[in-house]
């Protein structure tokens, strides 16, 4: 399944070490919490490396407008040796987008890396990725939708802040990419809420959130796609420990049944009745699909995993296949105040 949205307009950290340590040097990182490793913020004249770790890209066109993009943030774009390749409908063999990241984070020039794009694949190249050489080499991650799958092993298996946000030809508007800047240049803990604009409506009738529980609560963010997440579960590079954390979820062209299929999957796998908050963001194209006589709405599937667990919970946050879609980063301590749909990031998520 394709998870991802071609450009349409462009605008403008002591370490927690896994089961099987990997050597690390205390000097390259900083350490937040006794938990995170904390990347170095980016500043004007930075290289950002560009990487394709899922699906290809058969056009020309959005190449040049990803590095147009990031020029105009004032940055360098370096794209890896094989952002280009094409293994059927992957950009290269697993080997081949597995040794692009593998250099991208080797690479002493390249500041932070952005996936190319999402699609599917990602989940090929885990058991491929060097983990000892992300670890030592501490950088900005940023994607989303298939890229889920980089995210949640590379926190299990160095417990590096990534960045679950746009992809570089993502629709770069000024609201993703005031996000991405306040974040990752500006060093600011920011708090995320949906725009409060009403266009010429009496009352605000798009991007509103649902509060699904009242309340607030502190933890740690980790989360991303819903059938991406699901489907690495069982694996050694799902995260075991989902205690104390607020699970933020969102999806593209699902059916309503699917979502609750994989809902059923987290419900049953242990996941929720370990995490504090939970937030999910956009389900694009998400409806019923075949459903025979009848369906759950996605509302119903929702509140039926998350009410009876009584946390602080809210849907409809900016988090997904949307153009104003925001960077939020896995595995720093925020408070999720659910009856006002904001999510407020206790530090910086750069140094």
């Amino acid at each position: 399944m394709q998870r991802r949205k071609f450009i349409q307009n462009i605008g403008i950290g002591g370490l927690m070490l896994p089961l099987n340590p990997l050597s690390f040097d205390q000097n390259k990182a900083e350490i937040l919490d006794e938990d995170v490793l904390i990347p170095e913020a980016l500043k004007e004249g930075d290289t950002i490396g560009i990487v394709s770790p899922a699906s290809a890209i058969f056009e020309s066109e959005p190449y040049t407008i990803a590095k147009e993009f990031f020029e105009a943030m004032g940055l360098k774009v370096k794209f890896g040796k094989n952002t280009r390749n094409r293994y059927g409908h992957l950009a290269g063999t697993d080997e081949e987008r597995a040794e692009e990241l593998n250099e991208m984070f080797r690479d002493k020039s390249v500041k932070a890396i952005i996936a190319l794009r999402g699609g599917s694949g990602a989940a090929r190249i885990l058991d491929k990725l060097d983990y000892e050489a992300i670890m030592n080499n501490p950088k900005i991650f940023i994607g989303y939708s298939d890229i889920t799958a980089l995210h949640l092993a590379i926190f299990e298996k160095t417990r590096l802040v990534s960045f679950h946000g746009p992809v570089a030809v993502s629709t770069w508007n000024s609201f993703s990419a005031d996000y991405l800047r306040r974040l990752l240049f500006k060093n600011e803990a920011i708090t995320y809420s949906n725009p409060a604009s009403k266009g010429d409506e009496l009352v605000q009738t798009k991007n509103r959130i649902r509060v699904i529980n009242e309340g607030s609560v502190k933890g740690q963010l980790l989360g991303g796609n819903l059938s991406v997440l699901t489907g690495i579960m069982g694996s050694e590079y799902f995260p075991k420990d989902w205690t104390g954390k607020i699970l933020y979820l969102e999806d593209v062209g699902e059916k309503i049944y699917a979502v609750d299929r994989m809902m059923t999957q987290i419900q049953l796998g242990g996941v929720l009745n370990q995490i504090s908050g939970f937030v999910f963001g956009k389900c694009t194209d998400c409806d019923p699909g075949g459903s025979g006589y009848g369906s759950l709405t996605l509302e119903e599937v929702i509140d039926h995993y998350i009410k009876p667990l009584g946390i602080p919970a809210f849907s409809g946050a900016m988090i997904g296949h949307i153009d104003d879609n925001v960077t939020i980063p896995n595995g720093i301590q925020a408070e999720l105040d659910a009856t006002n749909g904001t999510i407020r990031l206790l530090s910086p998520a750069v140094k």
